[in-house]
């Protein structure tokens, strides 16, 4: 009896310890990954290697699996794809592209952005952003982005994946941390972040 205990103790623990090699192992390959990764984008910005500005992507005619659309993903309402329509949900076709048969489709839509490049909805500025006009404001930003936003932006591929970071809410879109410096042009693909309004 004693000894069944003794060898059941032991069972707990050899489970228990290798439980623990594996959850370390995995934690130690996933680091290993991760700077691994950083050392590549840290290499890419060494060579100064651009971002791809023009999507490569025809309906009907794309290299990628399913002439699929990348989108915006997060609006409720509305959603841009990355060929800079904006759409509702109901328009938007199963490869992920906005339909543009639809009433009133438009390409690069600025509806309520202002000259400075702050917009009132999500999904305009990253349309707003796409228009290849902006190439130049763009590049300029990228080549005087702050260090603590260099991560972020180096880690982009293509315009549109720059136009989808540039107009997420950042720390750049508020102040003291829990207000907006301008609570209703708050995305921003602008060289600025909006500005300051008072409290």
């Amino acid at each position: 009896m004693v000894w069944c205990r003794f060898l059941q103790k032991r069972w707990v623990l050899a489970l228990v310890f290798g439980l623990s090699l594996v959850y370390f192992l995995r934690s130690t390959f996933k680091q290993k990954k991760r700077a691994v990764r950083n050392w590549n984008l840290l290499q890419v910005q060494d060579h100064d290697q651009p971002i791809l500005w023009k999507v490569h992507f025809h309906l009907g005619n794309s290299s990628r699996p399913g002439n699929q659309c990348r989108n915006s993903i997060q609006g409720k309402h509305l959603i841009t794809d990355e060929l800079g329509y904006v759409c509702e949900r109901k328009d938007l076709l199963v490869n992920r592209c906005c339909n543009v048969n639809a009433p009133g489709m438009k390409q690069y839509r600025c509806d309520g952005c202002l000259p400075h490049g702050c917009c009132g909805a999500y999904d305009y500025c990253v349309s707003c952003c796409l228009q290849p006009s902006k190439r130049l404001l763009l590049e300029r930003f990228l080549n005087r982005a702050a260090v603590a936003f260099q991560n972020l932006f180096m880690a982009v591929e293509d315009h549109f994946e720059l136009c989808l970071a540039k107009c997420r809410t950042s720390s750049q879109s508020m102040q003291h941390e829990n207000i907006y410096r301008d609570p209703i042009a708050k995305y921003c693909y602008g060289e600025s972040p909006p500005e300051l309004f008072p409290t």
